[in-house]
């Protein structure tokens, strides 16, 4: 399976100047098998040590952390001579062995010729501890997140539409009528099977969305047992209800995140630390509302927010979301095929490393998103599921700020009207900062 990070740690190992990196990402978006085949490329050997199941190179770190004494003794546990051009070492689920995480530190300062990657599944959650000694400085990270619909439409054999659908986004050139219905097929398969990597391979090889989605239970359940063995004692319950409550939370007409949806009388007192250890996880992404002014990080409202699954083939699944009717969206509510579309259009955004922010003014006119783009243009964004278009928000904020332009996210064909960049559901992968610069 083809995944776009491999560009990244190709880029990291050709730094002169290069850090131990860390992998940062939720369970099973596929860390360890891009690792493994980033090995197999680019490298001679790999030694792999996985910490929850290798105890013996966990016991040698505990007497030791300098790269010297680990170096040698992985030479002598793996029976074979490390060869730092040539080598990869591996950490996998490092946050089980916090002493492996402070040997970053030493390989950085005292043998940074040595290729290390450490990588975890809740390694953001372990590093948030308040008690948590991090070898700040010292170290890269490079979150992985599930498959995007790019990456997607890569390993469904369909490049050549990724091509195009590339060339109309540059352009604003609409896309033929033939391959326009096609991309959105496409789409509506991607709602479903989301990018969770098993999921997707499933999907290729079966040729079969309902075989597919079988999966996504699994990886729902590992997250909920993840929960309950790694969170502190008391506050599993809170965080499963947490969870539990995304698919409510966002069939609302209003998707701010409301405690008392959670339980009666709850606070964030009482669910707080739950948002912030599944953020921490990576299991769900927060889009913080925000008042309009540059940088939209020092407007950000912190109390009011929304949270979005980090995957949304796992949040159809969540949400008990019958099939059948994505493809068929003249049989279902708006708002609840909109709330799969949001929750899309959420989380690639963040997998093109932009940050997620809301707007909405007292009179209710709101904007789903807010991008700032690499020169400092601050671009609304509305996302629709289907092709009506029209909104009184998006104009609003059109007449009220006066932004360069903006941008409506809907079924509709590449377009450039009234200063509207139109840009169709599956076209979503092509923002990031510098594209937001026109």
């Amino acid at each position: 399976m083809q995944r776009l990070a491999m560009d990244n740690l190709v880029e990291w190992k050709n730094k002169k100047n290069r850090k131990p990196l860390l992998l940062y990402g939720a369970r099973q978006v596929g860390k360890t098998y891009l690792v493994k085949e980033f090995a197999k490329k680019y490298f001679k050997d790999i030694i792999y040590v996985n910490f929850e199941t290798n105890n013996i190179v966990g016991k040698i770190i505990d007497e030791n952390i300098s790269p010297d004494f680990i170096i040698k003794n992985l030479e002598i546990a793996f029976n074979k001579k490390i060869d730092k051009d040539n080598t990869l070492i591996f950490f996998d689920e490092i946050q089980k062995n916090t002493r492996a995480l402070t040997s970053l530190k030493y390989f950085y300062e005292e043998a940074p010729e040595y290729y290390v990657i450490g990588a975890g599944s809740l390694l953001g959650v372990h590093i948030n501890k308040k008690d948590f000694s991090f070898p700040v400085g010292k170290v890269e990270f490079l979150t992985i997140y599930p498959l995007s619909f790019e990456e997607f439409l890569i390993n469904t054999n369909n490049e050549l539409l990724l091509n195009e659908i590339k060339k109309c986004f540059k352009s604003n050139g609409q896309i033929s009528d033939v391959l326009h219905k096609k991309a959105l097929d496409l789409y509506y398969d991607y709602l479903s099977i989301g990018g969770m990597p098993e999921v997707v391979q499933e999907f290729i090889n079966s040729n079969s969305t309902i075989n597919a989605i079988d999966y996504q239970k699994d990886i729902i359940e590992s997250y909920k047992n993840d929960i309950t063995k790694y969170s502190d004692v008391g506050n599993a319950p809170k965080i499963i209800a947490t969870f539990d409550s995304i698919p409510v939370q966002l069939a609302k007409e209003n998707k701010k995140f409301q405690y008392k949806l959670i339980q009666k009388g709850g606070s964030s007192t009482i669910f707080g630390d739950s948002i912030n250890w599944l953020v921490n996880a990576g299991i769900v992404n927060k889009c913080v509302k925000t008042k309009v002014g540059l940088p939209l990080k020092m407007y950000e409202e912190l109390d009011s927010f929304k949270l979005y699954m980090n995957d949304v083939g796992l949040l159809t699944n969540l949400s008990e979301f019958p099939i059948y009717l994505i493809k068929n969206r003249k049989a279902i509510n708006e708002t609840m095929i909109g709330m799969l579309t949001e929750n899309y259009v959420a989380s690639t955004l963040k997998y093109n490393n932009l940050n997620l922010n809301y707007w909405k003014n007292e009179f209710d006119s709101e904007i789903d998103f807010l991008l700032q783009s690499e020169k400092g243009l601050i671009i609304p964004v509305e996302v629709k599921a289907n092709i009506h278009t029209k909104s009184k928000s998006l104009n609003n904020y059109m007449k009220e700020y006066n932004p360069k332009y903006g941008i409506r996210i809907s079924s509709k064909n590449f377009g450039y009207k009234n200063n509207i960049k139109s840009i169709p559901l599956y076209a979503v992968f092509c923002l990031n900062e510098k594209s937001l610069d026109l």
